[in-house]
């Protein structure tokens, strides 16, 4: 299946399959514990059952996708040292105590207050259980902030000296943690989980307001989702222009890729909006542009002069093609997003939001756009990076392990069969979740006949009081 691959090739493919997989359950968790954390917050602040409801109804499926964030989280670890050993040996004394720090404040975190969280509100009262629900959204958000600051400095290494041996030893921690894209990368996949969660819940939202326009609970998160969309996409859309500057200063041929620059502009570059990138031949075909817009956008000046691919030795310059594809979906995503958002915001405005059909299909269409997006995001990031583990100082094909690529190869297509059969059906499961009517159940299981009872423990004098009381009435 696999025949004339190299190992650095499948490995490659590897793990980018297997972040693949782990991104997405990350991303929703993220935001979705956070939504969890207002939800709660709104039950306690206002009695208002409908957020009661919304709780019980999302922290189900909260706990699913984050038990595949887990499981999928653990398997990319070990090819660090199956497949990636000398990367692990340079780079290790570097990123292994950052990657340590997220098990012991993060991972411990989430772990110690999710039981709570999940079961215990009639046991320790609705204060600590509040405490328990936003310790959750946080320890998400510490999750985060460790996985991206090893990533940032994988992308723009600081801090850091070399010895005798060819490794990375640490010099200024503060440095390593906050290297230079670290604040623009954190920032940009935050307002992306949330974006995530939004478009997930708008799209439930919408299902059930297709089903029965006056479901409360449905009415109630499509609002949610809707106000979450209009006002944190803008916000997305600013974040990723300082990324992309950013990313100009430090990973100059990321952004050429991105672009599709191949040659130089020295009075003011074009923004290609579509082509083909023909990276032998050095030229995007049947390219649609705009003049000068690319340098208005990276450098805010019409005339500014921008580098293109033909500073940059061949044997650097990134697979143009996938960065250069990737990037525009992720951006068109982006904008679809912003458009959902602004039509929500008339629809509220004309007091039609919860009588408008197009925009529940339309938001049931989007609903899986932000993993999309955030997949998009994460190929232009690091397929940006290569031919580089450490841009500029680590080469990828001097990262690999001494394995065969048979070897390789026999463990991608366990993966493969293992994920699609273990994660499609936590997946179908959610979706079925997803699907089922909003029931107004409290997790005390108390109903508008009462409070339910484990089988023998109703005492016989209440039973018979009962009867006594229907006899006499």
């Amino acid at each position: 299946m696999f025949d004339g691959y190299s190992a650095e090739i499948l490995a490659r493919v590897q793990f980018a399959f297997t972040i693949s997989f782990h991104i997405i359950f990350p991303a929703f968790s993220i935001g979705l514990a956070s939504f969890l954390a207002v939800l709660n917050a709104r039950w306690l602040w206002t009695r208002d059952q409908t957020f009661l409801i919304l709780f019980n109804y999302w922290v189900k499926i909260f706990a699913i996708a984050f038990g595949m964030g887990v499981v999928s989280g653990i398997v990319m670890s070990y090819q660090f040292g199956t497949n990636w050993s000398v990367f692990s040996d340079k780079a290790g004394p570097v990123i292994g105590p950052l990657m340590a720090y997220e098990v012991l404040t993060a991972f411990f975190l989430e772990a110690g207050f999710l039981g709570i969280m999940l079961f215990g509100r009639e046991r320790v009262g609705d204060a600590l259980h509040m405490m328990a629900t936003g310790m959750v959204a946080f320890g998400t958000l510490i999750s985060a902030t460790w996985i991206l600051s090893v990533n940032s400095w994988m992308q723009t290494p600081a801090g850091f000296g070399m010895n005798e041996l060819g490794q990375f030893i640490p010099e200024d921690w503060w440095q390593i943690v906050f290297n230079p894209s670290f604040p623009y990368r954190l920032t940009h996949m935050v307002l992306a989980a949330f974006l995530t969660t939004a478009l997930v819940v708008g799209a439930v939202g919408a299902l059930h307001l297709l089903r029965d326009r006056s479901d409360v609970p449905a009415r109630r998160m499509f609002s949610m989702a809707m106000w979450m969309l209009a006002l944190v996409t803008p916000l997305q859309i600013a974040a990723g222009d300082f990324h992309g500057i950013n990313t100009l200063e430090h990973q100059p041929a990321k952004v050429m890729a991105m672009e599709g620059h191949f040659d130089s502009h020295p009075h003011g570059a074009p923004l290609i909006l579509f082509g083909i990138p023909n990276q032998a031949e050095k030229r995007v075909d049947y390219a649609v542009e705009i003049p000068k817009l690319s340098s208005l956008i990276l450098k805010h000046d019409l005339n500014a002069p921008l580098a293109g691919l033909d500073t940059i030795p061949d044997e650097d310059e990134p697979p143009v093609a996938i960065v250069f594809f990737s990037f525009r979906v992720m951006v068109g995503l982006g904008f679809a997003m912003l458009g959902l958002g602004l039509w929500g915001l008339i629809a509220r405005a004309r007091g039609r939001l919860f009588d408008a059909p197009w925009l529940y299909r339309a938001s049931m269409a989007m609903g899986p756009m932000g993993f999309v997006a955030v997949l998009a995001g994460w190929i232009t990031t690091e397929v940006g990076r290569q031919p580089f583990t450490v841009y500029g100082l680590l080469r990828t094909s001097d990262s690999l392990s001494p394995v065969a690529a048979p070897a390789v190869a026999a463990s991608l297509i366990a993966f493969i069969i293992v994920y699609f059969f273990v994660f499609g059906a936590g997946t179908y499961y959610i979706l079925r979740l997803m699907g089922k009517p909003i029931k107004p159940v409290s997790d005390a299981g108390i109903t508008d006949e009462g409070p339910t009872r484990t089988a023998g423990t109703t005492p016989a004098a209440q039973v018979q009081d009962k009867h006594d009381d229907k006899g006499r009435g």
